[in-house]
């Protein structure tokens, strides 16, 4: 995969490491919208990208090139990634069939926030109240950032299930409020065991969770979040049941520093197959 960027887009070719569709689709985030097949907006934070198929390249029409360039992590070899994973039978088709995933930068906030929403939901209903929570940011004239962590605290709780957040609503007014009493910049120097449990005391915020804001918040990679997808997988690689914690830590053990690429490639393969 290369990039070139100017002032108003980024240019993604030799596409081997880069489909938007498997970037968007496999779980990771919900602030995105597909128009058609080649046609997507993306949302972050305070910034908004166009991504558009032509001419056998991505173009990614953004006013901040520099953001989207490390928010889809162009600056990591994944050709690298996939070539140390295929060493490994179990992740052969899984790399085949969705070669073009990219584990997004996202924004911390939106993480939490979102997967604490995606609890025991569907994935069309999260996007749903996201692009709610969304429109109460600021008015950036053709999208709107996300809220910052004050105006997240001024919604109340039926605010947020007037939203569709459901018995989540509680959670999200308690962690609001958490999340300000905590300077986040200070939990990126955590070590993976820290970070973890201190993320466990954040309210609505479990095991299969935390693991999801450690690998798409943090991007710690050695993260292995588990849903039914991956206790799927879980199965066909060790032919045993566990707990979803010991099931983590076994994958964990398996595919060691890259165990994040890994889930993702598994899970997005894995839940194709319904």
């Amino acid at each position: 995969m290369n990039y070139k960027l100017s002032k108003d887009k980024i240019i993604v070719t030799n596409l081997e490491d880069f489909n938007i569709e498997h970037i968007l689709e496999c779980g990771q985030v919900f602030t995105y919208n597909k128009n058609d097949k080649n046609d997507y907006d993306v949302y972050s934070k305070d910034q908004y990208a166009h991504v558009i198929f032509k001419d056998n390249s991505y173009i990614i029409e953004t006013s901040n090139p520099s953001y989207f360039v490390d928010y889809f992590d162009l600056d990591t070899d994944y050709s690298q990634i996939k070539n140390k994973l295929n060493n490994n039978a179990n992740m052969i088709e899984a790399i085949k069939f969705g070669y073009g995933i990219r584990i997004l930068k996202q924004d911390l906030i939106e993480v939490i926030i979102g997967f604490i929403i995606s609890a025991n939901n569907h994935i069309d209903r999260i996007k749903n109240t996201m692009k709610k929570i969304r429109e109460l940011g600021e008015n950036k004239g053709n999208y709107y950032a996300f809220p910052t962590l004050e105006k997240l605290n001024q919604i109340s709780e039926q605010q947020f299930r007037d939203m569709g957040t459901g018995y989540r609503a509680k959670y999200l007014v308690n962690v609001c409020k958490q999340l300000t009493s905590v300077n986040l910049e200070e939990t990126f120097l955590f070590d993976d065991n820290k970070l973890r449990n201190w993320l466990l005391t954040l309210c609505g915020v479990g095991p299969k969770v935390a693991d999801c804001i450690l690998l798409f918040g943090y991007h710690r990679c050695t993260s292995f979040p588990v849903d039914t997808w991956i206790e799927k997988v879980y199965f066909d690689i060790f032919k045993e049941k566990k707990s979803r914690i010991k099931m983590s830590q076994d994958l964990i053990n398996y595919f060691g520093e890259l165990s994040g690429y890994a889930q993702q490639y598994l899970f997005f393969y894995k839940r194709s197959e319904k």
